[in-house]
């Protein structure tokens, strides 16, 4: 009984050995999002990171590059080199400094066939020799053509008030100016014809006295 006992607490030991070394052996991974978008033009930031079991060899052990398309894809950044694909010049950037788990790739302009799928490759120098591994399932990069109606004016404090008014300011109200009008008529006319009544009146006072002369019989009797 004893001797089954022990043979059971060597094979127990057995299997918890092999499961420790194969979780040590798969103990680093690259991380990314799965997804992102951006707008043509605009510029889009892919942040990622990593980690490993292993102790580094010397001052600068790490280099990051990337690849797109495809898991097996060109390379369009290495930082080595340092290296830039001919598609991106002058529109990536890397946010990384050695010695650093983690990083952003930054891709500015962007453009409709920049859409992709973008995979961070790692390279490390330990002291076990160099390890290098990738992101497997990558970030996928969705591009949205631009819209103008994002950047249209449509609301317009100052035009909405105003819209199917005209500037009215200086201008006077049309039933005014009629009356206006008609007053200086009927002023003109009041003004003509005062002094032509008053000369009228003159003559008449002037012509009366000589009819009298003329006809004493009409003169008035006291």
């Amino acid at each position: 009984m004893a001797r089954i006992l022990l043979l059971l607490l060597s094979a127990a030991c057995l299997h918890t050995g092999n499961s420790a070394g194969y979780q040590k052996k798969y103990d680093y991974a690259v991380d990314q999002p799965a997804v992102l978008s951006g707008v043509q033009g605009g510029s889009i930031e892919i942040p990622f990171s990593f980690y490993f079991p292993w102790e580094l060899a010397n001052d600068r052990p790490m280099s990051i590059a990337w690849r797109w398309k495809h898991f097996h894809g060109e390379f369009i950044y290495n930082s080595t080199q340092p290296f830039i694909h001919e598609h991106f010049k002058g529109r990536l950037i890397m946010n990384w400094t050695q010695g650093q788990t983690s990083g952003v790739l930054r891709i500015l302009n962007l453009k409709e066939n920049d859409q992709a799928t973008y995979f961070s490759r790692v390279f490390l120098q330990t002291t076990e020799g160099m390890k290098l591994w990738q992101s497997i399932p990558g970030t996928q990069l969705i591009i949205h053509a631009f819209s103008t109606t994002l950047g249209s004016p449509s609301i317009i404090p100052s035009a909405v008030p105003t819209t199917g008014l005209e500037d009215t300011r200086g201008q006077r109200n049309p039933s005014l100016l009629n009356l206006g009008a008609m007053v200086g008529m009927v002023v003109s006319k009041v003004v003509v014809i005062i002094p032509l009544y008053g000369w009228v009146i003159f003559l008449w006072s002037k012509q009366r006295p000589a009819e009298e002369r003329l006809n004493p019989s009409k003169a008035p009797q006291c």
